[in-house]
């Protein structure tokens, strides 16, 4: 798996690429995120419009940053899945918890009003 980081209008970006399931390259991700966390980023989108191919392993890495960023108040959405993906999440029920955003406008957007 790639993965790109951006802080953009307050909002960490995490532009996910390739398979998202456990390995160095996730392990990474999870360690640059607290560090950023640790900077106060409160907001944040994962953008998983190139992700094709993710297991229970990788769906705890979504829950797992969902947490971080609840735990200190404030929220996470996840940006365009695949249809793939998409299904993952309906049938073990996250999409429940998770939001949807379908580009990084409506994620901006819905994460601003969310904070305020």
């Amino acid at each position: 798996m790639k993965y790109q980081t951006e802080q953009k209008d307050d909002i960490l970006f995490i532009r996910l690429e390739g398979d998202l399931i456990a390995g160095t390259d996730t392990q990474r991700m999870i360690e640059e995120v607290d560090a950023l966390q640790d900077g106060k980023a409160l907001l944040c989108a994962v953008d998983l419009s190139n992700v094709r191919f993710m297991d229970s392993s990788g769906m705890g890495i979504l829950v797992s940053l969902l947490t971080k960023f609840r735990n200190r108040g404030g929220e996470l959405v996840l940006i365009k899945p695949s249809d793939h993906i998409r299904k993952l999440l309906i049938v073990t029920k996250l999409n429940a918890i998770f939001t949807i955003a379908e580009n990084d406008n409506f994620a901006t957007q819905f994460l601003k009003e969310s904070i305020y």
